[in-house]
């Protein structure tokens, strides 16, 4: 066999699997949406759960879940890019360094229900806030903060050491480079990192069923007191998140539709994630450009 042939059969084996597995997840994303865009309507997305009747939707539980994606973010985003251009700039290589990268990576790959029971024991026990938003919110900052560091720093890694000579030529201090040149050179590879990283965030489950809660209290959407202690800001609150109440339905659920909601419910999670990701390449692509000036 000459080396051309076995060059194309090796092609058409990759172009096979890779076909195979691209088939598979189109499958199963179509078997989602096939059987749960049917039940999705305004009054299931906005009204709230039933325990024994059917006719439930699931406005709270959605509620909770971008709230807790807030707060995760809000606590995460500026400590993983603090971290980030620490690493990348500043740490010098050392055994130190090498402890802290290593310690990331292994953060990283945590299966989510060990950083739900790390939540529980910590948070919610340790800390006294219960099963609660504030609870499930760091402990989604512990499973997030790895990943958005690690993706920081090889962001700030892919400028070209170029630009930073640039910018110390220029006669800015190396803080000033950092911030002014590098920045936003990496900007947009951060924020693709940081829209792909909620989408992930936003269909955890493991984490939240020991921190957030599996109990989803009636909210008062006139009150938006975060002190008040049905306002829907309030973070002492337990919250059930969608994958919570998915979960939840499956298990355990009582309701006569609970297909119908847990079918409708998951439709509603895939197609969130797909515009968390769409969203994700949309703004990398137009800060790219604009950063860039094509």
């Amino acid at each position: 066999m000459n080396a051309k042939r076995a060059d194309k059969i090796a092609t058409a084996v990759l172009y096979v699997m890779s076909g195979i597995i691209v088939l598979i997840l189109a499958l199963l994303l179509f078997y989602i949406l096939f059987n749960g865009v049917p039940h999705i309507s305004w009054h299931f997305l906005t009204a709230p759960a039933e325990s024994f009747q059917k006719g439930g939707g699931i406005g709270v539980q959605l509620f909770n879940s971008f709230y807790l994606l807030f707060l995760s973010m809000l606590i995460s985003t500026p400590i993983s890019i603090w971290a980030g251009i620490y690493l990348s700039e500043y740490a010098k290589p050392n055994r130190l360094t090498n402890i802290v990268r290593t310690s990331i990576e292994v953060l990283s790959s945590l299966p989510s229900v060990v950083v739900g029971l790390f939540g529980f024991l910590v948070f919610a026990v340790q800390a006294g806030f219960g099963f609660s938003i504030l609870s499930g919110a760091l402990a989604l900052t512990v499973f997030n903060l790895p990943l958005l560091t690690r993706n920081v720093e090889d962001s700030l890694r892919s400028v070209a050491f170029t630009q930073r000579e640039a910018g110390l030529s220029l006669g800015l201090s190396r803080w000033e480079t950092v911030i002014h040149v590098v920045l936003p050179e990496a900007l947009p590879g951060i924020i693709t990192g940081m829209i792909l990283s909620a989408g992930r965030v936003f269909g955890e489950a493991a984490a939240l069923i020991y921190t957030a809660g599996q109990s989803a209290p009636a909210l008062d959407f006139t009150n938006w007191n975060p002190f008040y202690i049905a306002s829907p800001l309030n973070p002492m609150r337990p919250a059930e998140t969608l994958a919570v109440h998915i979960w939840k339905i499956n298990s355990e659920g009582i309701i006569p539709d609970a297909t119908a909601v847990s079918a409708g419910a998951s439709a509603v999670l895939i197609i969130a994630v797909l515009l968390f990701n769409i969203l994700a390449r949309l703004i990398g692509n137009k800060v790219y450009k604009r950063s860039t000036g094509l």
